[in-house]
């Protein structure tokens, strides 16, 4: 009877063991397709500015942060990252509710975003950075070397707007820019369960043409980071604030920035608008339109693109 307890004991410790086992492995296996780490990175998640951030890091040599924007994750930098890490320390966030980043309550203002990748940028123990974004990306970045112009080489914005600069009501009232404006319960609603219906939108109509858009593994990747319990409600969250950002980014415009600045946009997309409106802020800009490109800048044009990005950061500042 002894020997038949113990064999049963043991079967049950056997049996938790691997369930256990089954369990850690679905949730790293979960975890990896949120935001997949690119070849040669490492994974990283640190508290700061009061929010978790999931980071991937590689590389040595000055440090060039790169911040996705709106329907994606880091993991849209994964072309270009590793030809990048060849000569400079590539840091690539989750932006605050995106990826594998936590999805706070608040804080979805730009300028608080930026606090966020600066106090980030500090716990890795720099002092300087290159800043690039894309879409909200793209805000962030800005705020950042506005806030923190002595700590910021170069500075890399594509393809979006900067709110409350020059004429930037002609883009956010665009009829066809609708999600500007669509935020609250009622539209969290709507989309709970549909989220890549919603998705889809974005990489189909704002590409010039949606065949050569984003692909379709990577539609799947972000589909699953933005279902997660309060993804959507953050994503929302980056326009809500908008007229918030508005109000910094007219206040932070007051004093230009003096660093290189490299705009880029699609012809398809905003074509000249973001260039205008950075030339109003900052000194030192090159502007530059992509022939045929749409929005998504990256997986419509990486030829194009990937090449201004490189030759644009390895520059040797001049003093």
């Amino acid at each position: 009877m002894k020997q038949a307890n113990s064999l049963l004991r043991g079967i049950i410790s056997t049996v938790a063991a691997i369930s256990i086992s089954l369990s850690f492995g679905a949730q790293a296996q979960t975890q990896q397709e949120i935001t997949p780490t690119a070849p040669g990175f490492s994974a990283h998640d640190v508290k700061v500015n009061g929010v978790q951030l999931h980071y991937q890091i590689s590389g040595k040599g000055s440090p060039v942060v790169l911040i996705h924007g709106y329907t994606d994750t880091g993991y849209m930098w994964t072309p270009v990252m590793p030809d990048l890490a060849k000569n400079h320390t590539v840091i690539v966030p989750d932006l605050r509710g995106a990826g594998q980043s936590e999805k706070a309550a608040g804080g979805y203002d730009k300028k608080t975003m930026a606090q966020d990748i600066h106090a980030l940028v500090k716990s890795l123990g720099y002092q300087h950075a290159t800043i690039v974004g894309h879409d909200i990306g793209l805000m962030v970045a800005y705020a950042y070397a506005a806030q923190y112009p002595q700590e910021t080489d170069r500075v890399v914005l594509m393809d979006a707007f900067l709110p409350g600069i020059g004429n930037w009501k002609d883009m956010w009232l665009l009829r066809d820019l609708w999600h500007f404006h669509f935020y609250g319960e009622v539209p969290l609603a709507l989309v709970e369960g549909r989220e890549r219906i919603y998705l889809e939108h974005f990489w189909n109509d704002f590409a010039a043409d949606r065949n050569h858009s984003v692909s379709e593994a990577d539609r799947r990747i972000y589909a699953r980071a933005y279902a997660q319990p309060g993804a959507m409600r953050a994503g929302f969250e980056y326009f809500h604030n908008f007229e918030k950002d508005a109000q910094d980014f007219q206040q932070l415009g007051q004093t230009k920035l003096t660093m290189p600045v490299l705009v880029i946009a699609g012809e398809k997309s905003g074509s000249t608008f973001l260039v205008d409106q950075v030339k109003l802020v900052a000194t030192d800009v090159k502007g530059e339109v992509i022939p045929n490109s749409g929005h998504w800048l990256m997986e419509e044009a990486p030829e194009k693109v990937i090449p201004l990005l490189k030759d644009f950061i390895n520059a040797k500042s001049v003093k």
